[in-house]
This record gives C-alpha cells, structure tokens and sequence, in this order.
C-alpha cells in the first residue's frame, strides 16, 4: 500500500512574523537583474536576458500578468524576516506566516479593504510567475575536457516567487492572516550574508518603477563607495527589461537624474563620443532636492537646491565640480566591468551601434559593491 504524499506545507516548520521594527533587506541577485515588470500596466511579454553564463527568463499567465517591481516589496519582507530570525537565533524557514497588517506596514501601504485585496492580487501574480535562471547553478559537466561549452554551460533552475500562499483563520473561521512559501533558489540567497543588502525605507515610497529599478541598480554595484559607479545608457536598458523603446527609457532615466529621485545617491551624467553614462555617488547630507526648478520659483526656496531655482542648470559631470569623465577601472567587480573593444554580451542580438560597454566603477575606488 503506497504511503500518503505529504505535503510541503507539512515537511516545513512555521515561521511567524518578526515585529516590523526592523531594517529591510533585498537580495542582491533580484538587484542586479530583469527579474520583474516595471510598469503597473498587466504585462505577459516574456523577459528574456542573457549575460555570459547567466541566463534569465520570466514567464507569466494572462489571468495575473507577471510579477512587478511592487509585488517584489513582498519578497523585501519576508528576506528581512528571514535575516532577522537568524540573527536572532531564531530557527528560520520557507513557510512563514503574518497577517496583512504587518506586510503592508512594513512595505509602507495602506492597510484598508482596498490595500488587502491588492495585496492577495500580489501574491496571486508572485506566485503564477515562473523564473527559469541558471544564476548560480553549477556548471552541467565541470570534468568535460573535449566540450568547452559542456565545462561552462550551467544548469537551469525553474521555480515561482511564491511556491503558493493560503489565508489562515481560527478556530471560528475568523480571518488570523495568511500563510506563503517562498523558494529554495531565494531562501537560500537569503541567508547568504554576501548576497543581501540593507535599502533605504525610503525606497517603499518611490512610485515609478523605473526609479525603483535604478534604485536597486544603484545600491548593488554602487553600494556606499564613496567614489560611486557608473553605466551605459543601453547596458542599462538591457539589464532593465522595460517595454519600452530605448529613446523613451533614456529620456525616463534623464528625468530621473533631474529629479535627483534615489534616496541616499546623487546621480550626474557623463558624455563620451555616442554614447552616455549614467552615474552616481553616495549623498553626504541626506536627500538631494530637485535641481530642476521652473522659472518663477518664490523667493523662498528649500534648502539644497542647486545651483539656480530660475533656470535648468547646465548638465555637470559630478557634484563636486569634476570636469572630466572617470579612467576606466578594469581591475574592480569582475560581475560588472566591460573590456574594452569586446561586445557585453547583454542580449547581443539587441544591442545597436558601436559594441557597447558595460558598467565601470570610479578608480578611486578599486573595491567592489559592497
């Protein structure tokens, strides 16, 4: 007589929330890549990324569409409950349980009727989404010595954000909050202390998803290196996988270095013959205000606006008066760097113009994100 199957829910032990006051987490590898839709509009168009042996698809259904940057703060929680009870000597686990309260408040939402149901529509769409990734999967034969290919392929990893969540309630059928599995690939990069980083709370309040994409982008490889990093205008475009044409993502990202939208980094342009660059350094005093202002500003103007409240300012290279672009630094952040000359291997079939570079940090800093 065959025994009866268990179920995952049942081989796991239960983790119940953590209080809120704690600080939120991300994990680096949903930082650096295409791993989520960012627009607000439904999106079922696959993602399809390719970077040397990392390989990244994404697939949703049309009943939910596919996972967003939003649905993503999901995952920024339960990372953060999961570190916490480590450090706390907590016995951590896949299977955890809150109630919407707590979600919602610690990723800055409402907590009305409405935000409930938009919360049970982001589960819904975390777990309907499937990754297919061979980011940090072994090579398939590593012994291969005929094969070159056999000895770098890497095997792939399929799974959902949320391998599937349930509402809990007492004994009396009252609502108690609900119950989600997350998946091995992320628990794991979870409690890997060099793949995960503390974010800004400030992060929960950006409302455009393109800024907080380059938020994540920005705190991975830019980390708190007083020197900052930089990107290619199209090496961006590749590792966001927006939608949309790439005119219209360079135009958003000019947008957000005149808003000066990331909490914590200033961001400044550089111009090299075809192409631009995008980048950014740590803040020393809090958070950049606009510099942008329109003309007919009152004479009463917030402090750290610069440099003019009546004009559009001249487009500077850095904030502290740097006249000329960054050397390069090819020693730093292998993950990161181009070689001159070379294709990024980004999507190469995509990619348009002269071969393109990848990202390069500041020389003054030869460290990598941190």
């Amino acid at each position: 007589m065959a025994r009866p199957r268990t179920s995952e829910r049942q081989q796991l032990e239960l983790l119940r929330a953590l209080p809120n006051d704690l600080a939120p987490r991300d994990a680096q590898d949903l930082m650096a890549y295409p791993f989520f839709s960012l627009a607000k509009s439904p999106r079922t168009k696959p993602i399809d990324y390719r970077s040397g042996a990392v390989a990244i698809r994404v697939e949703a259904v049309p009943e939910h569409g596919m996972a967003t940057i939003w649905d993503a703060d999901i995952l920024i929680w339960a990372a953060s409950q999961i570190v916490e009870a480590r450090d706390n000597g907590f016995r951590t686990s896949r299977l955890m349980a809150a109630t919407p309260y707590q979600i919602l408040t610690f990723i800055g939402r409402g907590t009305g009727a409405r935000d409930y149901q938009r919360l049970k529509a982001a589960l819904d769409r975390l777990q309907s989404t499937t990754v297919a990734t061979t980011l940090r999967q072994p090579p398939r034969n590593p012994k291969a010595h005929s094969n070159a290919e056999d000895r770098t392929a890497r095997r792939m990893h399929r799974f959902s954000w949320i391998n599937e969540w349930t509402e809990r309630s007492d004994a009396r059928g009252n609502p108690e909050g609900i119950e989600l599995i997350v998946p091995d690939w992320f628990y794991k990069a979870v409690l890997d202390d060099a793949l995960i980083l503390t974010i800004d709370r400030a992060y929960f309040s950006l409302t455009g998803g393109l800024d907080r994409w380059l938020y994540r982008i920005v705190r991975k490889h830019g980390g708190k290196q007083t020197g900052g990093w930089r990107f290619d205008f199209r090496h961006l475009y590749l590792k966001s996988g927006s939608l949309s044409p790439f005119k219209r993502f360079a135009f958003e990202l000019r947008a957000i270095v005149n808003r000066q939208a990331l909490p914590g980094y200033r961001l400044f342009l550089e111009f090299e013959p075809r192409r631009t660059l995008l980048a950014f350094e740590p803040t020393t005093c809090g958070q950049a205000v606009d510099a942008v202002v329109l003309s007919g500003t009152r004479t009463i103007v917030p402090s750290g606006t610069a440099p003019s409240c009546y004009r559009e300012p001249e487009p500077g290279l850095s904030s502290d008066g740097q006249t000329d672009n960054r050397a390069l630094n090819l020693e730093s952040n292998k993950e990161s760097n181009f070689l001159r000359g070379r294709h990024s291997g980004e999507n190469p079939d995509q990619d348009a113009g002269p071969a393109p570079f990848t990202d390069a940090p500041n020389p003054r800093n030869a460290g990598g994100a941190s």
